[in-house]
């Protein structure tokens, strides 16, 4: 029996969760397909998913075609959500990309394609509605060709469409008009094929161009189309067909070494922690020891129970092989994105941007604010990017977000699941930091009024964008012992959370330049006396200090998230319409115009895009259509904005040295 992990995926509203109901229906997983109107589809499980109608938490189901076990992953459309699809996104082995014959190409669909492509996951596009009212074959597959990517073949054609009765014909061998343009497509990216179709003199056999066609959507190089819809059936066989023959199922030694990664994490009834593991290498049996982990950090839990995906639904077992999904229970500390067995050199992979929006949650009552640290720690554990931000000043707790919804979901779930009612304060960019050029700082330890027994010197110099934190040492390895080695690199990731404004700082070299420490020391005949010995605690106190003077010499520059925007409006309307991106600072290219429509494209600062879709139905007589995505950070012009800081400011050394001491109870 072979395995297939296979994704859904799709813009808000294509249908994707309805074409799961549709897919289990018809492999005879269930007897009735459930609605996403109704609330009752197997794969949106949560109450606010039922009550929304919209998917925010990926789902795991399972159905067989022939010998190949589908394990098929419902991922949310909604952009505020993107996070649950990025995991999802690295334990594939093919994904459906479903569209709108209604809609069409969407911003969303852009996106999830462009990010399919770049990891080469397999992907069959599923034109979906066909049956709507305005529902469109030849425009939406034409679309498909300029937005998406030019190698799209349709496997069939749509008689009835826009009615209730609309079905679709797969195309067959017999039909030249299919075969030439499937011949051109795979020649294209088959230098044998190519030679054989032009050299042959015949058409080449339909087998020979099934199996380049096999071939190559395996190589995700070319992408089959198939038209159908969800609600009325009709496609689907084809659909399932194409997702049997020319996905490629997964492979893996099940008596390799263990090897899996975790794209999920949730709580059972009682409580307990329940990992989601793709397994690639080996298995993994109850009661196992099984150590986990990622950037460069280890632990270790024992395999209480095993749950494999069958029929559907999770089912207990023995143990979890290579290539499939199973859920595994007793890693208490196991968290998303880690690796499980081999860990090394294993860190979390982004494949989207991450949140550009950050808001203060406040609990009602305030007296509440331990059982929302809890809370939000525990909606953390299945979201990690909502990156959780205590401010020990002002006594507030953040969070990181996509956008409002993703707002309106955590402040509902609180609610529900933990009896905490909550209001969000307003809504504010995140902006980075990067070093402007190099700064160095270095004290000695016990002396100019440094009250640790440590001695640090550190450089920060910038680094290409992109390359995030980068931590270099110029010292001997065996200069201080391992441990407080790490202190230093650990306090170093910590301090850079706020930079000189307050923002996270990234794309630096932070090298250390000097070190020193006291060796274990004590009175005669007495005990470690840690007064005259250093400890790692000397050094994450002093580690700040010293950074923040390096960055402060070197000076930061502030960026904004900007987002690329496309804006398809009456070229009537493109007069009124450019004052208003001018004031809302974005940067049009020139417009293009055709007929009586217009498109402009752009950037405009994530912190505008709420307003601009605001205004836009008053500026465009409801007629405008605006796309928008993260696109790059840009510096700030003008006055910088400040993020209040969380902690003491390590920028005051005087202060900052008095309230540490305090702290330590020095």
């Amino acid at each position: 029996m072979h395995t297939l992990n296979l994704g859904i995926l799709a813009h808000v509203d294509a249908g994707k969760t309805s074409l799961t109901e549709r897919l289990l229906h018809t492999a005879g997983v269930i007897d009735e397909i459930g609605s996403v109107d109704d609330g009752n589809t197997r794969t949106d499980s949560l109450a606010l998913e039922r009550q929304r109608g919209i998917t925010i938490k990926s789902a795991v189901v399972s159905f067989t075609i022939e010998d190949i076990t589908v394990n098929l992953i419902d991922t949310p459309g909604h952009p505020d959500f993107i996070a649950e699809v990025e995991r999802v996104l690295s334990v594939l082995d093919g994904a459906v990309l479903v569209v709108s014959a209604v809609e069409g190409v969407q911003a969303q669909t852009r996106v999830l394609m462009r990010t399919l492509q770049r990891l080469r996951i397999p992907t069959l596009v599923f034109v979906n509605k066909i049956d709507r009212g305005g529902a469109q074959d030849t425009s939406t597959l034409r679309a498909l060709s300029e937005k998406l990517t030019p190698a799209v073949v349709a496997m069939g054609s749509v008689d009835g469409l826009g009615t209730r009765g609309a079905r679709c014909v797969p195309y067959a061998e017999s039909d030249p008009g299919f075969t030439t343009r499937l011949t051109e497509l795979l020649a294209d990216r088959d230098d044998a094929l190519l030679a054989a179709y032009v050299d042959g003199g015949a058409p080449l056999p339909y087998h020979r161009l099934r199996e380049a066609l096999v071939a190559q959507t395996g190589q995700a190089l070319v992408h089959p189309v198939f038209f159908g819809s969800a609600v009325t059936g009709a496609g689907v066989d084809a659909l399932i067909g194409g997702i049997g023959e020319l996905l490629p199922t997964a492979g893996g030694d099940a008596d390799g070494p263990v090897s899996g990664t975790v794209f999920k994490v949730e709580r059972g009834a009682g409580g307990e922690k329940i990992a989601y593991v793709r397994m690639f290498s080996g298995t993994v049996r109850t009661r196992d020891r099984l150590p986990f982990g990622r950037d460069h950090t280890r632990g270790e839990g024992k395999v209480t129970a095993v749950g494999v995906f069958d029929h559907g639904a999770a089912v207990g077992a023995a143990s979890v092989g290579a290539g499939r999904i199973g859920k595994l229970w007793g890693l208490g500390d196991i968290r998303i994105g880690d690796a499980v067995g081999a860990t090394d050199g294993v860190t979390a992979e982004h494949f989207f941007a991450p949140p550009t929006l950050e808001s203060v949650v406040v609990p009602s009552p305030p007296a509440g604010r331990g059982e929302l640290h809890f809370a939000l720690s525990q909606l953390a554990e299945q979201d990690p990017l909502i990156n959780l931000r205590q401010d020990d000043i002002r006594k507030e707790v953040s969070v990181s977000l996509y956008g409002e919804v993703q707002k309106e979901v955590i402040q509902a779930t609180l609610a529900q699941e933990f009896g905490i009612d909550v209001t969000f304060r307003q809504t504010t960019t995140i902006c980075l930091e990067r070093p402007a050029g190099t700064g160095c700082a270095f004290e000695v330890g016990d002396k100019d009024l440094n009250p640790f027994l440590a001695t640090i010197g550190l450089r920060v110099d910038p680094a290409p964008i992109g390359s995030g934190v980068v931590y270099r040492i110029e010292v001997e390895l065996g200069s201080m012992p391992f441990s407080l080695m790490r202190a230093v690199e650990e306090t170093v990731g910590e301090t850079l959370r706020q930079g000189i404004h307050g923002w996270p700082v990234t794309d630096c070299v932070v090298t250390l330049t000097h070190s020193g420490y006291w060796p274990r020391q004590s009175h005669s005949h007495a005990v470690f006396d840690k007064s005259m010995s250093s400890t790692a605690g000397d050094f994450r106190n002093l580690t700040p200090l010293v950074l923040m003077t390096a960055l402060k010499r070197a000076g930061t520059t502030v960026y904004e998230p900007m987002h690329r925007f496309r804006l398809e409006l009456p070229a009537d309307t493109l007069g009124p319409t450019l004052p208003v991106l001018a004031r809302l600072r974005a940067v049009p290219r020139a417009p293009s115009v055709q007929g009586a429509s217009g498109v402009l494209e752009g950037e405009i600062p994530a912190a505008r895009v709420h307003e601009l879709q605001q205004q836009l139905p008053a500026l465009t007589r409801g007629e405008g259509v605006l796309e928008t995505g993260f696109d790059s950070y840009r510096a700030v012009v003008g006055p910088v904005p400040a993020r209040p800081r969380t902690d003491h400011n390590p920028l005051n050394r005087k202060e900052y040295l008095l309230h540490t001491v305090r702290r330590v109870g020095g």
